[in-house]
């Protein structure tokens, strides 16, 4: 038995977003091998006249909206309620029951915009037991505290 015939780079599944009931993610696990190309994708060479020499530098933008499209799938019951706990809103007298509908500029939207949505993310990623067994799981994230709950 072949380890190499063993191994995925990628595999998909739903997790719940702590805290926020009913909003669920799916999120693609990503190989060492892919985060390594999606980073060298991201990276621009600048010639420094100064050092007369080539650096390197990550375009955080680029690494974003790349590093969402890869990652995030899908999502299901993403209120506008949950919306704006994640992020800064102007809901108007929109119902918060209204649901956002997934899309790639949303999910680029969400992780640039939501510090919290971003760093749960990049916990889920890259969680191993996130992607073994099951299809839909919950998070081992602690919720976070609310201001009247601290």
């Amino acid at each position: 038995m072949e380890l190499k015939k063993l191994m995925v780079d990628s595999k998909s599944t739903w997790i719940d977003f702590p805290g926020l009931d009913g909003f669920s993610v799916q999120v693609t696990n990503l190989s060492r091998k892919e985060l390594t190309s999606l980073r060298k994708n991201c990276t621009v060479q600048k010639f420094d006249r100064k050092t007369r020499a080539i650096t390197e530098t990550l375009d955080e933008d680029k690494f974003v909206e790349e590093f969402a499209k890869s990652v995030v799938k899908g999502w299901k019951g993403l209120t506008l309620e949950h919306l704006e706990t994640l992020v800064l809103i102007d809901m108007g007298d929109q119902d918060p029951d209204t649901e956002v509908n997934y899309s790639e500029d949303n999910a680029e939207e969400l992780v640039s915009n939501s510090t919290e949505f971003d760093t749960w993310l990049n916990e889920v990623v890259f969680d191993l037991d996130n992607f073994r067994g099951g299809t839909e799981r919950k998070s081992n994230r602690a919720t976070r505290k609310t201001a009247s709950e601290s």
